[in-house]
């Protein structure tokens, strides 16, 4: 290879939408450089960083799963916004430096948002299905925005330790997933000047798993439903929030949003986000 390039790592990799998200912006703003995925084992994985220290056309990795903890001890540095999450998604060459971490999980999340997250509001609460590296970016980008969380996960201790650690200020919930399975009766109030989400950070729902069991009834009057799963595109979880006449945000809003940190921090140049919708219809396809 005698082009730049950087690369997403994971285990598995193939189903990793990254090489298209970040080809597509390559070529829209001619760069002569590459982006690829490779694959990358959790024993393998000190081995390829000690290799790319060497690479002088290497601009850096996205981290996927299962490495966005394991690599953290492996690195020189660690942004702030990274060891506050816990969890590393960016690694990035600093030449006699050595090798960075930052996340861009948290502003990813948070992109589509914004106009929402720019108004006052006297109340937020957002309802966290889900314990998993996504979920810790997610819990510490809306600790920060002042939401009161409920976090929900098959293991309810480890929903208490994430709160403990991520988000020790403030009044939060940790919940079992099945708590929010089956109908209830609470009578929501209107909810006029509050901010309420319903966030699916699990797996559920992705091709191949069964679907997030999640009654909307749990949800408030004008909640905002956002699902981080990318496959299928409109999942269940979102179908269910749509009938129920709900605003919906789909997991292509989080991959796009923190693709395109990325690409600026190993590339130089800002993402053209002016090409979202081409982009979209072509991750769809």
């Amino acid at each position: 290879m005698t082009k730049p390039y950087a690369e997403v790592i994971g285990d598995p990799i193939a189903q990793s939408k990254s090489p298209l998200i970040h080809g597509f912006w390559l070529e829209k703003l001619g760069i002569e450089a590459d982006y690829r995925a490779c694959h990358v084992t959790s024993a393998a994985l000190p081995d390829y960083l000690a290799h790319r220290r060497q690479d002088s056309l290497w601009r850096g990795c996205n981290v996927t799963m299962p490495h966005k903890q394991a690599v953290m001890p492996l690195l020189d540095t660690v942004a702030p916004v990274a060891a506050g999450i816990g969890a590393v998604n960016t690694v990035l060459p600093h030449g006699g430096a050595g090798l960075s971490g930052t996340n861009t999980d948290a502003a990813g999340f948070l992109e589509p948002l914004g106009p929402d997250l720019a108004q006052t509001h006297y109340f937020r609460m957002a309802r966290i299905m889900g314990t998993g590296g996504a979920a810790r970016a997610i819990i510490t980008a809306l600790a920060d925005k002042g939401f009161t969380l409920v976090v929900a996960g098959r293991d309810p201790a480890k929903a208490r330790t994430l709160l403990d650690t991520l988000a020790p200020k403030g009044e939060h919930h940790a919940v079992a997933l099945d708590h929010f399975a089956n109908p209830t009766d609470f009578a929501f109030d209107d909810r006029e000047d509050c901010l309420d989400l319903v966030i699916n950070a699990t797996s559920l729902g992705m091709t191949g798993q069964p679907a997030l069991a999640f009654d909307w009834s749990h949800a408030p009057p004008g909640s905002i439903a956002y699902d981080i799963v990318t496959a299928p595109h409109y999942t269940p979880f979102l179908q269910g929030a749509a009938a129920r006449g709900l605003r919906t945000v789909d997991g292509f809003s989080m991959l796009i949003g923190q693709a395109a940190a990325a690409f600026a921090m190993f590339f130089g140049q800002p993402a053209p986000r002016e090409h979202d919708a081409e982009l979209r219809a072509i991750l769809t396809r």
